[in-house]
């Protein structure tokens, strides 16, 4: 059984993190320690784990783990429920992604308004493109595919594209990039719509997303399965949530 310690400061920890959610289905904070060790300034570790976050930019995260260990901080505000690092520490982080939550992320207000009036050429042609609808899949072999129906304003058409593409970490490790694209059929409608959509999927998958108050994320690995995408990452946590 944790003592009261743990459980204070475990539920502070879980309050200042909820409050910089915009939803959460579930989340716990285990802190472990000591009375002993809490007086010398020492967390043994701390777990969170979340399910059904929704984040900035409307996008939700499937499941999110951190885990920490070997905290040193201060005791004096441990007493009062509050925990305040003596020094930055690294933490082991873990984000999951349904094909939902991403294909959610596209087709939220922030990415729509992103890509409407976007002036490239289609056949040699000036033109302005409206995406009307985006379809975000998971669909195996380490690939992501995106399909959007295109309005053209100047002829009134409507005209669907079609293409895969391979998630890449990015040197730096806070985005991907995707690379490899292949069209289903026929020929795309406009490199530059092309790079739009890519673009806008390296910015939602951009991982200060997902970074809470106080930690910086940087990608170690990335796993891309048929319908769940898992992001890996090392975090840098200079402060600690707290009510």
């Amino acid at each position: 059984m944790p003592d009261l310690g743990e459980q204070a400061i475990s539920k502070a920890a879980e309050i200042g993190l909820a409050s910089q959610l915009d939803e959460v289905e579930e989340l716990n904070v285990d802190i472990r320690t000591n009375p002993i060790k809490l007086i010398q300034g020492e967390l043994e570790s701390v777990s969170i784990e979340g399910k059904g976050l929704v984040m900035q930019q409307d996008l939700r995260a499937e499941e999110l783990k951190v885990n920490i260990d070997n905290i040193a901080i201060n005791p004096l505000s441990a007493a009062f429920g509050k925990i305040e690092l003596n020094h930055p520490t690294e933490a082991e982080t873990y984000v999951v992604l349904t094909e939902a939550d991403i294909d959610r992320a596209f087709n939220s207000e922030f990415l729509s308004e992103k890509l409407q009036n976007q002036k490239v050429h289609v056949n040699g042609q000036p033109i302005t493109l409206d995406t009307k609808q985006v379809e975000f899949r998971l669909p195996g072999e380490g690939k992501f595919a995106l399909k959007a129906d295109v309005f053209m304003q100047e002829t009134g058409e409507t005209k669907q594209v079609y293409f895969t593409a391979v998630p890449r970490m990015r040197e730096g490790g806070n985005r991907l990039s995707l690379e490899e694209v292949q069209y289903a059929e026929g020929e795309e409608i406009s490199p530059e719509l092309t790079q739009a959509l890519l673009e806008q999927s390296s910015e939602l998958l951009d991982l200060r997303n997902f970074e809470l108050q106080g930690m910086s994320l940087r990608l170690k690995h990335l796993d891309v399965q048929p319908g769940k995408l898992t992001l890996q990452a090392e975090a840098l946590v200079t402060q600690f949530p707290s009510s």
